[in-house]
């Protein structure tokens, strides 16, 4: 059996990937990297350059925090935490406070063998496997133990891919083009076979072996879901469309995907994660289902025909309580809209219209619930559905084109959404403050931000919107996340992401996107987002040149 590559290579690859801004440059480096590997080693370094520590979908995560790994830098470098802050302050990223920190390390291993990516890839494994009482400490100790056997470089690789903070430019994308060009195959080829695998890894595994013919969509294995473009009325909707399109409740739950292969099933979260555990109730309901496949739909809290608050359908992603409490809380309906994959059969190309007819017979009987839909095509019968949608307590309206494929991944105009806001948005708390009065004690104001082209940009602050039961949890979250403490105020790691309802949007010098947003609210906390899924600041710019134009129409 050939020896792994060893991960000092591929570190020196991200660092010159990282040094240089043309995207043909970095796909041009990686895919000579890649090249030369075995399909094991090509399998782990794409999916290590993207930033991730197991597969996509996988159950088990390293659960390494930012506190752990900042003490591990103090403890092994003799560096005073002091400076730490202040390495921090200066870099905005741990990885590179990693590779400088460790310049000189206080502790150090007896051998110095060479780390290699698959050593890193099975630690990172058994860290992952690590449950229980205890298991904190076993992840501490294999994670002391690679960065002290890591070079500089190495460890801030290592420190990068824990915290999924890599910011070398190599999104998804790039490392696909990278893969086919590495092999010397068609892009359009490397392009469907990883929306069929759903993983980089696996892609780049069966492109080395010649064998992407083979790759096919497979359940557990989660796909990119495919999303809504916002418009603004439905005037706009019709206009836009100019023909009858079906018209479904935009439901105030959680994405999922339901994969079933024989009698087992499992759900995926909009960040394709593993949330099975936390609804059993709707693994159960399609485990019913005769066939094998792979649904797309929403879960939702309700109870007697009716919607519940989506903040009860948090306590069960984050099992704050036990599952019988919750479900007690917070019973819930898996509404489903849409059938990728029904036993071997593909179905995600196919127009929708099609596809809504397989569903309904897939799950007729079960107690997966089909998403109501009817048929819209004026302005008027939209503005009628939207108000009944309202009325029954959700959102708005998704529209979608009867003829249109599912396209894993995009957010295209095939399908479009409606809500009651002028508009929200997904930010992430850059920074959080202490509350007064009756909220002295616990942090209530959060300062949030939108992507930017070069960097996170703060776009308002708000203080409104949670309960107190959610003030409390996420004042415990935000100490865990602080970068630096101030004493009333907190700089924090962008990790916690919110959607933000708000009035109008307004120039402002206030913060350093140029932009407000007016009467901010918190609608919900967005655990199933991340920080790389937050709206962008050319969304704000393009909301604020429109909103006189929705404001005047409403």
């Amino acid at each position: 059996m050939n020896e792994s590559a060893p991960l000092s290579g591929l570190a020196k690859v991200l660092d010159e990937v990282r040094a240089t801004q043309s995207k043909n440059a970095k796909v041009e480096r990686l895919s000579a990297y890649l090249r030369n590997l075995s399909a094991d080693d090509a399998a782990l370094a794409a999916r290590l350059a993207t930033g991730r520590s197991s597969p996509r979908g996988s159950r088990d995560e390293t659960q390494v925090g930012y506190s752990t790994i900042w003490q591990l830098l103090t403890e092994i470098s003799g560096t005073p935490a002091k400076a730490i802050s202040e390495l921090y302050l200066r870099y905005g990223d741990l990885g590179e406070v990693a590779q400088e920190a460790l310049k000189s390390k206080r502790e150090t291993t007896l051998f110095g063998e060479s780390i290699t990516i698959a050593e890193l890839q099975k630690t990172f494994d058994t860290m992952a496997r690590s449950k229980g009482k205890g298991s904190s400490s076993s992840r501490r100790a294999l994670l002391k133990s690679l960065l002290l056997r890591s070079s500089p470089p190495e460890a801030k690789y290592v420190v990068k891919i824990l915290t999924g903070e890599m910011r070398t430019g190599l999104v998804q994308g790039l490392v696909e083009e990278a893969i086919a060009k590495a092999y010397a195959i068609p892009k359009e080829e490397v392009a469907r076979a990883h929306l069929l695998a759903g993983d980089i890894g696996l892609l780049a595994y069966g492109a080395r072996l010649g064998e992407l013919s083979k790759v096919t969509m497979t359940p557990f294995r989660p796909l990119n879901f495919m999303l809504a473009e916002p418009m603004a009325s439905p005037t706009e909707v019709a206009d836009y469309f100019k023909k009858p399109i079906f018209a479904e409740y935009k439901y105030d739950g959680v994405r999922a995907q339901l994969h079933k292969l024989g009698g087992k099933v499992r759900i995926f979260s909009r960040r394709l994660e593993d949330v099975s555990e936390s609804f059993p109730e709707v693994s159960r309901a399609a485990a019913s289902i005769e066939n094998d496949f792979i649904l797309d739909g929403e879960i939702v809290p309700f109870r007697d025909g009716k919607p519940l608050p989506f903040q009860l359908l948090q306590r069960r992603l984050r099992r704050i309580e036990n599952f019988e409490e919750a479900a007690r809380n917070a019973p819930v309906e898996y509404f489903v809209f849409d059938i990728l994959l029904l036993g071997a059969e593909e179905l995600f190309d196919r127009p929708l219209r099609q596809r809504s007819i397989a569903l309904a017979a897939a799950i007729r009987g079960s107690g997966l619930l089909p998403a109501e839909r009817i048929t819209v095509a004026s302005g008027e019968e939209i503005a009628r559905a939207f108000a009944t949608s309202r009325a029954l307590g959700y959102e708005g309206l998704v529209l979608k084109d009867p003829e249109s494929a599912y396209a894993m991944g995009k957010r295209g105009k095939s399908w479009v959404k409606l809500k009651e806001e002028l508009d929200t948005i997904d930010a992430v708390i850059v920074a959080a403050e202490y509350g007064h009065g009756k909220r002295a004690g616990v942090i209530s104001d959060y300062t949030f931000a939108v992507r930017g082209r070069d960097g996170l940009k703060t776009i308002g602050k708000a203080y409104s919107g949670l309960t107190d039961s959610e003030i409390g949890s996420m004042t415990e979250r935000i100490k865990k996340l602080t970068i630096k403490d101030y004493g009333y105020r907190r700089s924090v790691k962008p990790e916690i992401v919110l959607e933000v309802a708000f009035d109008s949007i307004q120039e402002s010098d206030r913060h350093d996107s140029g932009y407000a947003l007016r009467f901010p609210r918190i609608k919900r906390i967005r655990d199933d987002k991340t920080v790389r899924e937050i709206d962008t600041l050319e969304k704000v710019v393009s909301i604020f040149n429109s909103q006189k134009v929705k404001l005047a129409e409403r």
